[in-house]
């Protein structure tokens, strides 16, 4: 009795299309895909560009170096991250911080565009010590890094929300 309740409760999920967090079968504009970064003054990958990567390939797309006929393109521009005071203590020392990022997107093939650009915006709050200096130096940079791995997962899901809709031209 238990054992046909599992096989139907499994068949059941496997018939409506549930698919694990991050397993889905990516749409087909987003197979081979080149990721540009625009950024003035980049000395390292930023970890929106590595978490967006990791994703894609996780998935099953092959990842370019380059941009060439009939590739994707998503450009991620305007990566902005900045810190703001949300509270400041008796003596005048801040004592809890807003993590502010933002990116811009846009997904392009062949110079035509896919999908509208888009923006994405997110904070993160956390508490300042002042006698823990360095771990929350430190608990700030995770923060920063969560954040961008959270925006790339977004981007995808946008991505494939739009490009999974897309009927494909004769």
């Amino acid at each position: 009795m238990m054992r046909a309740l599992v096989i139907g409760l499994v068949a059941t999920l496997a018939g409506c299309g549930f698919h694990l967090a991050g397993m889905r079968p990516l749409p087909e504009a987003l197979r081979t895909v080149y990721i540009e970064v625009v950024a003035p003054y980049r000395v390292v990958q930023p970890p929106l560009e590595t978490a967006l990567r990791a994703g894609l390939q996780r998935r099953g797309a092959q990842v370019r170096g380059s941009s060439d006929a009939g590739t994707t393109v998503i450009r991620l521009s305007g990566l902005d991250e900045r810190r703001e005071v949300l509270s400041i203590g008796r003596d005048g020392k801040a004592l809890e911080f807003r993590l502010v990022t933002q990116v811009d997107y846009q997904v392009l093939r062949d110079g035509q565009m896919l999908v509208e650009p888009g923006s994405l915006r997110m904070t993160r709050d956390y508490s300042f010590q002042p006698t823990q200096v360095l771990a929350k130096e430190a608990e700030e940079a995770r923060l920063r890094e969560f954040i961008q791995a959270e925006m790339a997962e977004l981007i995808l899901l946008r991505l494939e929300a739009q490009l999974g809709h897309r009927v494909p031209a004769s």
